[in-house]
């Protein structure tokens, strides 16, 4: 009885922790999967739609740019504001234009466009070689009357899929715009350009949506511009399928023939065509079914093979326990036999085991996690190697952003005394920019003295003396002895540079004047930049000194902060300094509206 009541207990345990475990496993397991099924269906679908829009738009937009390059010629505009009856003047535009203008462009693309032809207001026609027409055999009238329709009066293109000749409709998109005259503003007739709708359907028809599912394309009054040979197109046009794309739906189900289909739509906002996918919901739902199946059938096998093994288990801890109770009942009977040592499969001998096994996990466990921390410790010294590594990164990279608007407005200074004039200033303006440029690219972290950055800001005034046209002058009072003190590189010049960009931006007057001075202070170099210009208003000096302090070297666009855009910036050389020196020296700021700025730069000696 206690045999079959332990295993019975035990097999009992084990079938409901077993069904419990699989069953749970199971059921999440099917919902995310569905779920998984349904995002890459979407995405899937969604990818090939946009992929085909902007395929088909930038296939467009070439014909829309080649109908600029025919409205740009004069002799187009010129054949436009002709006298129509002048025989002799329409032969002879008639062949420049198709000489000069329509050949090159059917050299060009010559398996892509079918007809290109010009409809003058005046009655006057002209038609690409390749058709062979005339005005006088084919009577472009209704045609013209169609266009003007259609076509925007600003100029716009009309994208539509109808065509001159009743042999071509169905086969080419015509892409036409209104053209202006010569002489005048005034619309005087309409470009028209046919192309073949063979590229297209190439690109739309290997588009792979499955067994079932198919992609076709309608246009802004929702009628069909392509679709596949299929016989579900029919019944799928009798619903209110276009009603519902030309209403902005995107993604709906509708039932087709009995069978629930899913339609996903993108609308073109250049050509105004939306494109829908069609795809069978039972087709979409396979995978799911089939991993439904896979699930059911994969747990009742792991049922059956766990409740054997649970069978097994169970009768493996009863076996040893049935042995002790054997040998106790003969103990009672006064049969005092000893169990042997080396075959013992008592509960002592399952207890010895057991505890080996348990001094050889734990000796395992204390193993792994010994392990585990000198992994740790090895992440956070790797961690901190690349803190390290991105810190002297963006060192660099802080150094290397030098105002590339200065450059440009520099080189263009330049030029114009070149075309202007020979004048020795050209050489000056050379010599002094191309030191700034050697001085700047130079991004090693080794400091420079002081004398070194003020020879920079003379280099720099240098080509602002020719760029404001007029001499300034700064005052430099800094001692002697303190010029070969050690400070950072490409600090002094963005000051400067800030200064006449925002200090002085309403222009230089006489009183204006920039001061630099340095000293020591508590054993601390002090380098001071001073001016007289508009200053800064209290709210922007403090969100400034508010990022010094947060060392923010980059806010969002939104933030508009004085005394960064045109050059590195005050929060750039700030940051410089504290990765050379640390985060106890930087920059100070002390302004006052109309009264001017003081900036100070503080660094060890």
């Amino acid at each position: 009885m206690m045999k079959r009541s332990l295993s019975r207990t035990v097999f009992i345990y084990f079938f409901v922790v077993i069904l419990f475990s699989l069953s749970t496993v199971g059921f999440f397991s099917y919902l995310e999967s569905s779920r998984a099924i349904d995002e890459q269906v979407e995405k899937y679908v969604t990818q090939v739609i946009n992929n085909a829009l902007l395929q088909t738009d930038n296939h467009l937009k070439t014909f829309e740019r080649l109908s600029n390059s025919i409205l740009s010629q004069q002799i187009v505009k010129r054949f436009l504001d002709m006298d129509p009856e002048d025989s002799y003047e329409y032969y002879r535009f008639q062949n420049e234009v198709r000489k000069n203008v329509l050949q090159k462009i059917f050299i060009t693309y010559p398996t892509q466009i079918n007809m290109i032809y010009i409809l003058g207001y005046h009655g006057r026609s002209i038609f690409d070689d390749n058709q062979n027409f005339s005005a006088n055999t084919v009577d472009p009238s209704d045609r013209l009357r169609e266009l003007i329709e259609k076509t925007p009066e600003q100029g716009e293109i009309a994208i539509m899929n109808t065509s001159l000749l009743e042999k071509d409709q169905g086969h080419v998109i015509t892409i036409a715009r209104k053209i202006r005259g010569y002489n005048s503003y005034a619309v005087k007739g309409i470009l028209a350009i046919e192309i073949k709708d063979q590229p297209l359907t190439s690109l739309w028809s290997t588009v792979d949506l499955g067994e079932q599912g198919f992609f076709f394309i309608l246009n802004d009054n929702g009628n069909v511009v392509y679709a596949p040979e299929t016989d579900r197109l029919g019944d799928v046009l009798q619903t209110d399928i276009s009603q519902r794309v030309q209403e902005g739906n995107e993604r709906f189900i509708r039932n087709v023939r009995g069978e629930p289909m899913m339609f996903v739509s993108r609308k073109s906002g250049y050509s105004g065509w939306s494109l829908v996918v069609s795809l069978p919901v039972k087709e979409l739902r396979a995978p799911i079914s089939s991993i439904r199946s896979t699930t059911i059938a994969v747990g009742i096998v792991t049922l059956v093979v766990a409740l054997f093994l649970a069978v097994r288990f169970g009768r493996s801890i009863v076996r040893p326990l049935r042995h002790l109770r054997e040998s106790m009942r003969e103990t009672e009977k006064g049969n005092w036999s000893s169990i042997s040592g080396e075959a013992r499969e008592d509960e002592i001998g399952g207890l010895i085991h057991s505890y080996n096994v348990m001094v050889s996990r734990l000796s395992e466990m204390i193993e792994r996690v010994y392990r585990a921390e000198l992994r740790e410790y090895k992440t956070q010294l790797e961690l901190q190697n690349i803190q390290l590594e991105r810190q002297r990164a963006e060192f660099q990279a802080l150094q290397l952003q030098i105002n590339p608007h200065f450059l440009y407005n520099t080189l263009e200074t330049i030029n114009c005394y070149a075309i202007v004039q020979d004048s020795d200033d050209i050489s000056e303006m050379v010599a002094a920019m191309a030191y700034m440029l050697r001085y700047s690219i130079q991004t090693n972290l080794e400091e420079i003295t002081i004398a070194n950055e003020l020879n920079h800001v003379r280099n720099y005034m240098m080509i602002l003396k020719h760029r404001i046209g007029r001499e300034f002058e700064i005052d430099v009072i800094v001692p002697p002895k303190l010029l070969l003190e050690k400070t950072v590189r490409l600090t002094l010049q963005p000051i400067v540079e800030n200064i006449f960009q925002h200090a002085f931006a309403d222009g230089i007057e006489p009183h204006h004047f920039v001061c630099i001075d340095a000293r020591k202070e508590d054993g601390y170099l002090q380098i001071t930049v001073e001016d007289n210009g508009v200053g800064i208003e209290a709210e922007k000096l403090r969100q400034l000194q508010e990022r010094l302090r947060r060392n923010r070297l980059a806010d969002t666009a939104e933030e508009t902060e004085p005394y960064k855009r045109g050059g590195i910036g005050l929060i750039n050389v700030h940051r410089r300094i504290q990765m050379v020196y640390g985060d106890e020296f930087g920059i100070r700021i002390e302004s006052t509206r109309d009264f001017g700025t003081k900036i100070m730069m503080t660094m060890p000696l």
